[in-house]
């Protein structure tokens, strides 16, 4: 990865800690300059301060991604003369214990503001500025979660609705020579550590929701910096051709999610045959 980002510029969001963290710090590695995203000054600053003290260039933007995304952008194009890379991997936890009967709507409203709205904000911020240029690589952060398989509601509703922005915005920029990817990534960090946190995947192994192998994956993430190198590699011109895509990567793992295509369960031509019955959609479908 060293030096294969020399001379770029590269925004990230939620970048001071855990699988941000991570990202902005190998970035910095292979030789882009960073604009340092988070809510709390001080982690921002301490982030910036690292990869400054490293011999790095970066600048820290304060604030919610999805209200502060634009300035992001702007602070880029004002202290490095450019952008080449635009990452999200801002998110919060959601609330202990929540489902779909529990959740509240301002906090469901926080979930989807904190995962899909800063995604949306930085896709759209950075992809106005990469389509004037002709290039560009925006690196959006799903969850496995989106699948259902990890309980919650807030969170896997917005998580699922980043993939589907990823492969939206991916048409979208395409013509315009600007990638847009995603990766969902499973790391250790404050969202996947805690009482509360195992005291859930406990939980839904008893439900029967998830076997023992994931399981005792979800209860043991390799450390985040595991998962950086994909970010890095969807970032370079390595990755040239790729986009569109979306990637899983935990630890010593990396997979790509196949494009979702409906089986076949049954047909007939609509313009000579009647709609079918419930009792035909039973013998179909139950």
């Amino acid at each position: 990865m060293e030096n294969s980002l020399g001379g770029r510029v590269a925004v990230v969001a939620g970048a001071t800690r855990g699988i941000g963290l991570a990202v902005a710090y190998a970035l910095s590695g292979a030789g882009a300059s960073v604009v340092v995203n988070g809510r709390d000054a001080r982690a921002v600053d301490a982030a910036v301060d690292e990869i400054v003290g490293g011999g790095g260039a970066a600048v820290g933007v304060v604030g919610p991604a999805s209200e502060v995304a634009e300035e992001m952008v702007a602070t880029a194009l004002d202290r490095f003369g450019a952008l080449d890379v635009a990452i999200n991997c801002a998110g919060i936890a959601e609330p202990a214990g929540s489902s779909v009967l529990s959740i509240t709507r301002e906090q469901f409203e926080q979930q989807i503001d904190a995962h899909l709205m800063s995604a949306f904000a930085l896709t759209q911020a950075a992809g106005r500025v990469m389509v004037e240029q002709g290039a560009g690589s925006i690196v959006l952060t799903g969850s496995a979660a989106s699948y259902g398989m990890f309980g919650g509601s807030g969170y896997p509703a917005g998580k699922g609705g980043v993939t589907a922005l990823t492969l939206a915005a991916a048409a979208d920029l395409r013509p315009s020579g600007v990638r847009v990817n995603a990766v969902l990534p499973g790391a250790r960090s404050r969202l996947s550590t805690g009482d509360d946190y195992v005291r859930h995947i406990e939980g839904l192994h008893e439900r029967g929701i998830l076997d023992d192998g994931l399981r005792d994956a979800a209860l043991d993430p390799a450390p985040p910096e595991y998962v950086a190198p994909l970010y890095v590699f969807l970032a370079s011109e390595a990755a040239s051709g790729v986009t569109g895509q979306i990637f899983s990567a935990a630890g010593g793992f990396i997979g790509r999610y196949e494009p979702a295509q409906p089986s076949f369960i049954a047909y007939r031509d609509f313009k000579d045959s009647a709609p079918y019955s419930l009792a035909e959609l039973a013998n179909l479908l139950a």
